[in-house]
């Protein structure tokens, strides 16, 4: 084991393991795997790091140090896979820059592009999104200053010593030099990602190719379940609902994160109220403003988000409904759910489950991935899956949700990047009062300060895991906390990762949200330093 080892913490079940380069990485990678230790839920490698998600209850972080401590890293791991070439419009916006930054020529940065031969070592980021290393050392860009909101799917790019393409429209950071017409995440395929670990890859320039001749070039999109034409009618819907369950645990080597809930207490309880196992599929509704109309005499319950609940019935009555209980609902009443006044999510759970397709094995929606069932909109069929139910339960008063009147204080563990930040930095992302901004969504809280996070130097963060309430920093000094739908990987160091008692609440957050973080727990932002 390297003299230079160094792990981290990543929130309450999570330790980051950082080596010297990719090649120890893989090494400890290919090790862990041929002797999993036991409590491990899940292993993330990167560019010089390896996130270990494990269950507390089962092994200890202490245990797990000293077990990959002990791990013998002498042998290199050697992969093979198979060789692609992508074709690549070279038009994308930051070639210039990128040109710039290397001292070269637009045509030259294409030239030794197409020249390069490069190489998977991970996948992650988001579902078929391949880190690849390329054997020509001049390839070596810093990312953008402020990663851009939306880039689109097919967006060839640089970053670090890594090439990638992005598999679906993401935010990102990367350098983008290009375009492929290629599908690198497609469920239709056997092997939906594109480009797995071992794989080569040579771009080709699409300007210098005829397309037609080569079907290896040719998109195969998905195939889409026709909408359903009966059950339950959504005859309201300001906001797409989103059918969600506990999400997609283990699917990390396809560059697929877990997803599912915002607040999976929530989804919890409102199963429970109407008989449901706890891992049922729901509906997850973003700041109400929903109505459904049974077609059926059904039962159903709301948690989460406050919203007001109302039935109306065909004779024109209207009668209140309570929150976390049980709802019958007869032929023909709808159900309205109003505007929430505190949290921000709502969970819709029906007796016996809906009839949705899984996909991974989940039903739920991973907005950044583009996994999951279809949105609900207004005019949809819900259709009930009649699944066994058992008798209601009861979950109990249900918690204090956040609004945009009080200041709501979460518990954070620092690191595993605290100590890329000034004392400074650290005391004011500790000190002051942020804000949720309306750019906020189920892959990232936005959040916004009177004064930035300073960091201290501008150094370039090689590509690691995440997790869920990772609180990553980007070079603007404002912070983003990391929702469900967050990117299994990322380039911008993180301060701080949300406790787990406190991630249900961080998922409820509204726009305008008042936060304050709070260090709790062992504060050592470096665990230990260990080798032989």
């Amino acid at each position: 084991m390297s003299e230079s080892i160094r792990f981290l913490p990543s929130g309450s079940s999570s330790l980051l393991v950082e080596l010297d380069g990719l090649q120890e990485t893989l090494s400890l990678l290919d090790a862990l795997r041929a002797q999993l230790p036991e409590g491990v839920r899940d292993i993330i490698p990167a560019a010089r790091t390896i996130m270990v998600d494990y269950d507390p209850a089962i092994v200890s972080r202490h245990a797990l140090i000293h077990l990959i401590s002990s791990l013998d890293l002498s042998s290199q791991a050697v992969r093979h896979g198979e060789t692609f070439e992508i074709p690549v419009n070279y038009d994308g916006e930051d070639l210039p820059d990128v040109a710039a930054l290397l001292g070269c020529t637009q045509a030259e940065i294409i030239q030794r592009h197409t020249e390069a031969t490069f190489i998977v070592a991970f996948v992650g980021f988001a579902p078929g999104f391949a880190y690849m290393t390329c054997d020509d050392p001049i390839f070596n860009v810093p990312r953008r200053t402020t990663p851009r909101v939306r880039i689109p799917a097919g967006s060839v790019a640089l970053a670090g010593r890594f090439g990638g393409v992005y598999p679906s429209d993401s935010p990102g950071g990367w350098q983008l030099i290009g375009r492929t017409p290629l599908e690198m995440w497609d469920m239709s395929r056997e092997r939906a990602a594109l480009l797995t670990p071992g794989d080569r890859v040579r771009f080709v320039d699409l300007a210098q190719i005829d397309t037609s001749e080569s079907p290896k070039f040719a998109k195969s999109l998905p195939k889409k379940r026709p909408p359903a034409k009966g059950g339950i009618r959504v005859i309201r819907a300001d906001r797409p609902a989103l059918y969600q369950d506990l999400g997609r645990s283990g699917r990390s080597g396809q560059g697929v994160s877990t997803s599912g809930a915002m607040d999976r207490e929530s989804l919890r309880r409102a199963n429970l109220a109407v008989g449901n196992a706890q891992t049922e599929g729901a509906i997850e509704i973003a700041f109400g403003c929903f109505e459904l109309r049974a077609d059926r005499p059904i039962t159903v319950a709301v948690t989460g988000a406050t919203c007001p609940l109302t039935i109306r019935t065909p004779s024109g009555r209207q009668l209140g409904a309570a929150h976390g209980e049980a709802i019958a609902l007869d032929e023909g009443d709808e159900l309205v759910l109003g505007f929430p006044d505190r949290g921000s999510r709502s969970y819709l759970a029906l007796r016996g489950g809906f009839a949705v397709d899984a996909v991974l094995g989940s039903v739920s929606v991973d907005t950044l991935a583009k996994i999951g069932p279809d949105p609900i909109a207004e005019g949809d069929f819900l259709v009930p899956a009649g699944r066994p139910a058992n008798a209601v339960c009861f979950g109990g008063p249900p918690p204090r949700l956040p609004d945009d009147k009080l200041p709501v204080t979460l518990d954070v563990i620092l690191g595993p990047r605290a100590d890329w930040f000034t004392p400074n930095g650290v005391d004011t992302f500790l000190g002051q009062e942020w804000v949720v901004t309306p750019e906020s969504s189920r892959v990232g809280i936005r959040l916004a300060g009177a004064r930035t996070i300073e960091r201290k130097d501008d150094a370039e963060l090689p590509s690691e895991a995440t997790v869920l309430g990772a609180i990553q920093v980007p070079h603007s000094g404002q912070p983003v906390l990391f929702a469900a739908d967050h990117p299994l990987t990322g380039g911008y160091p993180v301060i701080a990762v949300v406790a787990a008692h406190h991630l249900d609440l961080a998922g409820q957050l509204p726009i305008g949200a008042r936060v304050r973080f709070k260090a709790a727990g062992d504060q050592n932002r470096i665990v230990g330093e260990t080798g032989r």
